[in-house]
């Protein structure tokens, strides 16, 4: 675990954000903490540098190994390009594992980012009581730390169960591999840590946006308590949230997502991953990996209207799925939100129309640079899981009306049938494409059967899942679908430098 636990505070934040002073890129410097850690501004510093790996988490894998990892979304080959095996591992249900660990680069770069964002926040918490300050600020700062470094244990304990436990910064070498924590103390220390958030932090209306708030820290910590499936718990914070006033649900579900250089943190907004447009390296590039290919320039400049448009060459990845499609009901506004068509002359899929995820492409002035940012958490989930909690403890009555509040703005009428059904089919639409399908399907126990049923249809259907037509390798692979299971092992490249796995 070397790679992680590093010194790396030699201080090249990058810092994010939606203010100026929350972007600014700071130069390297070759302090230490012993001697960094000053003033206030000093701390500011190092918690933007905590939210960093955010973004390389929802741009390069997160949807790989969630969305992509359940029946929402598929690859598209490019029987042109070859095969992309890392990535379609993870599509298919058959990353290699042997002894508990993995090879495969994309789980291996999951944890990896996951722990810096434990490292730099146990490096906060460590050094702020040292040092002398204004008395909120330093409260917003460590309120800020608790909710990342609980943010990322919830990813790790939700992809891979046992991991270290790091609560104290790494100073040698001999510190860097701990044993294996079990789930229950990750958990117990999640919670821990969000229950001070929520007490440190301010309301949104009163915190920089961009940043996590108490109601954010509420809502992840909900959702803690609803994949332990303490329902009264997660009831109390959810009420909290939604008499806070702070929040409401965008009139038109389509602006409830960011463009590239607006809309931001708006007031459906509970937390989202901050990314900026332009040259200052804090830009995102997701929608590029969604497009199926290969693209020209004259196809994807329909999509992305940029200045420069290039060709896309390579495999697509997260290509809604059938199923997904056919999970809307009729008059769902949602659905020509979520998902358009294009058709592309190069492909060798049929007549070359693939669906692709619209929601989240939004026009922007350079190719492969856009600033959308991503949604972790929106008050629809909110009202959703709070529909959930009510349900479960046999309140329906006053459930279905949260539920209904989501339906309603999608042009639904009142839902009907069984409640915890309903609330369930509503996630899938309401949220699809946002990371959320995978971690649903486990936690209410249907992932081993969706997926399997999936995959069934994956193989004797491939060319309704983007296979092309009577091409030569284009036909599932032999071990598609032969390893279904709740959680990834750990990365091998980390088992090498630690004793314990």
């Amino acid at each position: 675990m070397k790679k992680i636990f590093t010194l790396f505070i030699t201080l090249g934040f990058f810092l994010l954000g939606c203010q100026d002073d929350f972007l600014t890129i700071v130069p390297e410097t070759s302090l230490s903490s012993a001697t960094f850690f000053q003033t206030e501004a000093d701390f500011q510093q190092a918690v933007n540098g905590a939210y960093v790996p955010l973004r390389n988490i929802v741009d390069d894998r997160a949807w790989l190994l969630s969305e992509m990892h359940s029946d929402n979304t598929y690859y598209a080959r490019n029987i042109l390009f070859g095969a992309t095996e890392q990535q379609e591992d993870l599509a298919d249900f058959s990353v290699p594992s042997d002894g508990g660990v993995t090879t495969n680069t994309h789980v291996t770069n999951q944890y990896r980012e996951d722990y810096q964002i434990i490292a730099r926040a146990n490096q906060v918490l460590a050094e702020i009581d040292e040092i002398e300050f204004d008395a909120d600020s330093k409260a917003n700062l460590k309120g800020q730390a608790f909710f990342l470094r609980g943010y990322a244990y919830f990813e790790l304990v939700r992809y891979f169960g046992s991991v270290p436990l790091h609560l104290t910064p790494v100073t040698e070498r001999s510190e860097a591999a701990l044993p294996l924590s079990s789930e229950e103390e990750i958990y117990t220390q999640i919670i821990q840590d969000l229950i001070e958030s929520i007490q440190l932090l301010p309301p949104k209306s009163q915190q920089e946006l961009g940043r996590a708030t108490s109601g954010a820290a509420q809502t992840l910590l909900a959702n803690v308590y609803i994949e332990q499936q303490a329902w009264a718990e997660a009831e109390s914070l959810l009420r909290e949230v939604v008499n806070s006033g702070e929040y409401s649900l965008m009139p038109d579900y389509a602006d409830a997502f960011t463009t590239s250089n607006g809309n931001k943190n708006n007031a459906e907004s509970v937390f989202e991953v901050q990314f900026k447009e332009g040259p200052d390296g804090l830009n995102g590039n997701y929608l590029y990996a969604f497009m199926p290919r290969p693209m020209a320039p004259e196809e994807l400049v329909t999509i992305t209207g940029t200045a420069n448009p290039q060709p896309l060459n390579g495999e697509g990845n997260n290509i809604p799925t059938p199923d997904i499609i056919e999970a809307y009901e009729e008059g769902d506004l949602r659905k020509n939100t979520s998902i358009d068509s294009i058709q592309i002359a190069g492909s060798f899929w049929r007549d070359g129309v693939y669906p692709y995820i619209k929601k989240h492409a939004k026009p922007h002035a350079l190719h492969n640079n856009h600033g959308m940012n991503w949604p972790i958490y929106r008050y629809s989930e909110v009202l959703l899981f709070l529909a959930e909690a009510l349900d479960e403890q046999g309140k329906s009555g006053e459930a279905v009306m949260f539920l209904n509040e989501v339906r309603s703005r999608a042009g639904l009428s009142e839902a009907t049938g069984d409640l915890g059904e309903a609330i369930f089919r509503e996630r899938r639409v309401e949220l699809a494409f946002e990371n959320k399908r995978w971690f649903d399907l486990v936690r209410t126990g249907r992932a081993i059967d969706v997926i399997t049923a999936h995959g069934q249809r994956v193989i004797n259907n491939p060319q309704d899942y983007y296979y092309p037509f009577e091409e030569e390798g284009a036909e599932p692979r032999s071990n598609a679908f032969t390893n279904i299971s709740l959680k990834y092992a750990l990365p091998a490249a980390e088992a090498d430098l630690s004793p314990h796995f």
